[in-house]
């Protein structure tokens, strides 16, 4: 079996939290309880005929950015960008999270994932920055921790671009 490390990475309170336990568990809860650190869960996928154990790094999330924080990527194949869809300033941490692995010299494969679609009417980000992002290359996928959107696909879709990344 082959084994992949995968980061979520953004602001606090977008949804990370939740979207890994949309996925590993099947569950949602709007509690919201903040991440120290890192967490860390697992979950076995299946993907271009293997089996793929995903080791999921649950980042805290904060507006400023920690030296102690990079040593979190160390080792990762791919990572989530993770923006909460009614909070625009969630955008550009994004922005500088990414910024923060190229720095680092990883080119790895990521989503940007616009999290709490089901908020539809709540929903405040610009769509240039959106359009921009894509027009560079950025795979962008709304998802809602809270109904399972695109939840499965997200993680399903990352790791196929990690085995692609392999080859």
């Amino acid at each position: 079996m082959i084994a992949k490390k995968v980061c979520l990475l953004g602001s606090f309170a977008v949804g990370k939290s939740s979207l890994i336990r949309r996925f590993v568990e099947s569950i949602f809860s709007d509690k919201y309880h903040t991440t120290i650190g890192v967490k860390i869960d697992k979950k076995v996928v299946r993907s271009q005929d293997q089996d793929v154990q995903l080791m999921i790094w649950d980042i805290e999330g904060k507006d400023e950015f920690s030296t102690y924080r990079q040593s979190y990527l160390r080792g990762a194949a791919g990572y989530f960008l993770v923006v909460d869809g009614t909070r625009p300033d969630s955008v550009s941490v994004a922005k500088e999270w990414h910024d923060m692995v190229l720095q680092q010299g990883l080119k790895l494969p990521f989503i940007l994932l616009v999290n709490k679609s089901d908020l539809f009417y709540d929903q405040r980000l610009n769509e240039d920055d959106l359009v921009e992002l894509s027009s560079m290359g950025w795979e962008i996928l709304l998802t809602s921790a809270k109904t399972g959107e695109n939840v499965d696909y997200a993680f399903e879709r990352l790791t196929t671009k990690l085995l692609e990344n392999n080859e």
